[in-house]
């Protein structure tokens, strides 16, 4: 049986501090920080108005008292008239270096926090496609397996009623035990469906599959090491549900080097694993709706979504391809018309299988 999937925990964008110790600190801690030094400048500078507000009121209580002395007080108009020049001179300097802070502040607030709300999207999008890849790395092992099963070959070698029946029964107990599968379809050397293992719930038997991608990749493999792909599509072979479909040939005697028979495919449930990790991203609930988490293939098609827009359209960035063009990254860019905040990674594969595909977490800034 497949090892069961477990999402790695992330912590979300809106919370103070981290919460494993060593973690880096959230976006918010940032902005918090920075708000409270502006708020502690903005005190400061306001106290300094307040002191040269009063010092001018001095000065020019001085230079009433100095005019009132005459020629006695001139000295002492003098100094009264540089105190009112040097608060003017003061207050020039408060203003500046009011805006400057606020300017600065504004900046910082956008530079850490756009930093920070990136590298933790970025991460999302990473445990995304790493999970997706972790889990379809077993189908690949799954169907090399099963298309040296005894009912599958002998069901090609020996075609009658009878071997055929058996090696559906035989892929309706494999079924039984992966419940991650719709179906498993037998496929002679013409592409012609002789079997399949749920033939009362699809009724695949008869169907033609020499032109699908699945069936011609393994046609044309070169030993039972090597298996066939189709990505996410709607497949006949079970009513148009959204499926990948691996596939392998299955060879003389079941062995690897033997004269191919036939091709075995295995109808993988796509929507129950992708749409599941999509929507369940560790993004924190208050974010969650605004939130849209995908994965797409290199040309930016649309193959899972956490909106339900999969397989019907595309993302719609008009620079996917700069964003794509690395391994991990984030950017701001425009999406149906807000500014966002986009972090990508490319499916890392495992062991010796990669999907290839991309993984992006969309939030809105601002």
């Amino acid at each position: 049986m497949p090892a069961a999937v477990t999402h790695e925990p992330i912590v979300s964008l809106d919370g103070v501090a981290a919460t494993n110790e060593g973690d880096e600190p959230r976006e918010g801690s940032f902005t918090d920080l920075l708000g409270d030094l502006s708020q502690s400048l903005n005190a400061a500078i306001q106290d300094i108005r307040d002191i040269n507000s009063n010092t001018k009121l001095l000065s020019l209580n001085a230079r009433i008292e100095a005019a009132r002395a005459g020629v006695a007080g001139a000295a002492f108009g003098v100094v009264a008239q540089e105190m009112q020049d040097l608060s003017g001179k003061t207050a020039q300097a408060a203003e500046s270096l009011a805006n400057q802070t606020k300017r600065v502040i504004d900046e910082l607030t956008h530079v850490l926090g756009t930093k920070v709300r990136g590298t933790r999207l970025c991460d999302i999008a990473l445990t995304n496609i790493d999970l997706i890849d972790r889990c379809l790395y077993e189908r690949t092992c799954d169907v090399r397996w099963w298309a040296t099963d005894q009912s599958v070959v002998d069901a090609l070698a020996d075609p009658s009623p009878e071997s055929r029946r058996h090696a559906s029964q035989r892929l309706g107990v494999i079924l039984n035990a992966y419940t991650v599968y719709y179906d498993l379809v037998l496929c002679d050397l013409s592409g012609r469906v002789v079997a399949n293992g749920r033939p009362h719930e699809y009724a695949s038997v008869g169907m033609e599959q020499a032109g699908e991608a699945w069936f011609r990749e393994a046609a044309a493999s070169r030993s039972g090491d090597e298996f066939g792909f189709q990505t996410a599509h709607r497949s006949r072979l079970v009513d148009g549900k959204t499926s990948l479909v691996y596939s392998c040939g299955v060879r003389q005697e079941g062995n690897a080097n033997g004269k191919l028979l036939g091709v075995l495919g295995i109808v993988f449930n796509w929507e129950a694993l992708a749409q599941t990790i999509m929507v369940d991203a560790p993004i924190a609930e208050e974010e969650r709706a605004a939130t849209r988490c995908v994965i797409t293939d290199g040309d930016g098609a649309l193959l899972a979504d956490s909106w339900g827009k999969q397989l019907q359209e595309s993302l719609g960035l008009s620079d996917i391809a700069q964003i794509l063009a690395e391994r991990k990254n984030f950017v701001t860019a425009d999406h149906l018309g807000q500014k966002c905040c986009i972090g990508h990674a490319q499916a890392p594969g495992f062991e010796t299988y990669t999907t290839g595909w991309h993984s992006l977490v969309i939030q809105p800034v601002g």
